[in-house]
This record gives structure tokens, C-alpha cells and sequence, in this order.
């Protein structure tokens, strides 16, 4: 079993504060890429192409996950990916990349606080996953 998938079964959704919440608030260092008010972009610590950054709201607002998206998250969630437009730009990535959102378990998702990840700079290939 990958390690990626062995995390996301693992993973607990509850209040605790998570490892972006902990980046958010620089308690933990990463490469950040992009911030604004809204959002922090940052390197993958495990990339899994050239490029692949993460990106965040900085209020979770109970958005751990797409499943939990309500009708308040549509500016959020619009934001998000209008932001992985614009740092794919700033990464050079005008032949192309990839726009993931893990959601779940089966989603392998990891980390209960919604992300993006943006990958490219490599082929990428169709099926996913």
C-alpha cells in the first residue's frame, strides 16, 4: 500500500488544528509560493511531478473537503482555482498542468482542509489514479 494512501486511511477528521493550519500560521516552515489575504500557495513536501504546489484557503470555515461545501464556499472555491491559474503562470506552466482536489478516504485525502493541487511540468497521463 502506498504511503499516500496508508495516510489518507488514517487520517482523522475532527477539530484539531492540521498541518496547514500550522503552516498558515508559520509554525511550521514551507516554500511558499503565493499568499494574499485569502490563500497560501506552497510547495508539496512529497511532489509528485516538477512541479506540484498545494493551495489553501487560510479560513477552512468548515470546508475540510469538497463534500462538505456549501452554497457560502462557492467565492472560495471559484478563488482557488483562479489562483492555480495564476500561479501555473508564474511556474511556467503554459504547455499545461493538472488540477487535483483529493476528496475522502477513496479520494486519498490526507489532510481535512480543502487543497489544491496544482501539478505540472511533466506529461501527464490519462487515466489518473
Amino acid at each position: 500500500m502506498s504511503s499516500e494512501k496508508e495516510a489518507a486511511l488514517a487520517a482523522v477528521l475532527d477539530d484539531s488544528p492540521t498541518i496547514f493550519d500550522k503552516i498558515i500560521k508559520k509554525e511550521i516552515p514551507s516554500t511558499v509560493v503565493y499568499e494574499d489575504e485569502k490563500v497560501l500557495a506552497f510547495r508539496d513536501i512529497n511532489p509528485q511531478a516538477p512541479t506540484h504546489i498545494l493551495i489553501i484557503p487560510k479560513v477552512k470555515d468548515g470546508l475540510t473537503g469538497l463534500a462538505k461545501a456549501e452554497e457560502r464556499h462557492i467565492e472560495i472555491l471559484g478563488y482557488l482555482l483562479y489562483v492555480a491559474k495564476v500561479v501555473a503562470k508564474q511556474e511556467g506552466l503554459e504547455d499545461g498542468y493538472r488540477v487535483v482536489i483529493n476528496d475522502g478516504p477513496s479520494g486519498c485525502q490526507s489532510v481535512y482542509h480543502i487543497h489544491v493541487h496544482l501539478l505540472g511540468g511533466r506529461q501527464m497521463n490519462w487515466p489518473p489514479g
